[in-house]
């Protein structure tokens, strides 16, 4: 199967500064990558580019062999995307919810499909809670089950976890894992939790000032570049990223 995502000389320029400087890079079908680095260093620009809040300067993205550009609607339609700032509408209960988005994205069998994502994100007793008063986790939670309801062949998620406890956060990593190898989609995850990363992804790319510095296995990366493990090496990069390019 091809690439779920191709990304070629992806630039974002604001006048004199570059947000994002010329990346390429790939996920496949059931893969999951981690996209990481400090704040500014272009991962949340190259996630408003790829759900297409924003446009690049230049550079090409396809989504599940859509070109963005030229075909917006439908290689969104290939998409779905979850994060800790993009909360539902708060006045819809969770079941309204899901049955809007649900609507939105065209998915068959949308009422079997609803129920199968409140059991699996244990969200039963929320079901005619209106979204806006229940917690953080719990708004994470109808979140993440609305991002999967098309189960799409690209799945963004942007610091999906930061809110939930860490039980929570463990059975959402592992449904997102089962959903990566059973439905075959590929995910790019942001995170600034090393451990998380390590858990999930199966590798990660370090942005640093626009720019793709290094990507590897983040089991192994921290070793091949001298350091005692992955948050080290986070860290480094985030002080000293001209010292790691050159190493």
């Amino acid at each position: 199967m091809s690439a779920v995502l191709s990304i070629r000389d992806l630039r974002k320029t604001y006048a004199s500064v570059t947000a994002v400087g010329g990346i390429s890079f790939d996920v496949e079908p059931g893969e999951i990558v981690g996209l990481l680095g400090p704040n500014g260093a272009g991962k949340t620009t190259t996630i408003d580019i790829l759900l297409g809040i924003l446009a690049p300067t230049s550079g090409s993205v396809q989504i599940a062999g859509v070109d963005l550009a030229q075909e917006r609607s439908r290689a969104l339609a290939h998409t779905n995307f979850a994060a800790v700032y993009a909360t539902l509408p708060g006045n819809l209960t969770v079941a309204e919810n899901l049955r809007f988005f649900g609507m939105i994205y065209g998915v068959t069998r949308l009422t079997a499909r609803i129920e199968e994502l409140i059991r699996q994100f244990e969200l039963e007793r929320f079901r005619n809670v209106k979204t806006g008063v229940l917690s953080s986790g719990e708004q994470t939670r109808v979140s993440l089950a609305k991002a999967l309801l098309n189960r799409p062949p690209l799945l963004l998620l942007d610091e999906p976890t930061a809110s939930l406890d860490p039980a929570t956060a463990r059975d959402v990593r592992q449904l997102i894992r089962d959903f990566s190898s059973r439905e075959g989609g590929g995910v790019l995850w942001t995170s600034h939790n090393m451990h998380e990363v390590e858990d999930v992804c199966g590798r990660v790319l370090f942005l640093s000032r626009g720019k793709i510095l290094m990507e590897g296995d983040p089991r192994t990366l921290a070793a091949e570049h001298g350091k005692a493990n992955l948050e080290e090496l986070f860290i480094s990069l985030a002080r000293e990223p001209l010292a790691l390019e050159d190493a």
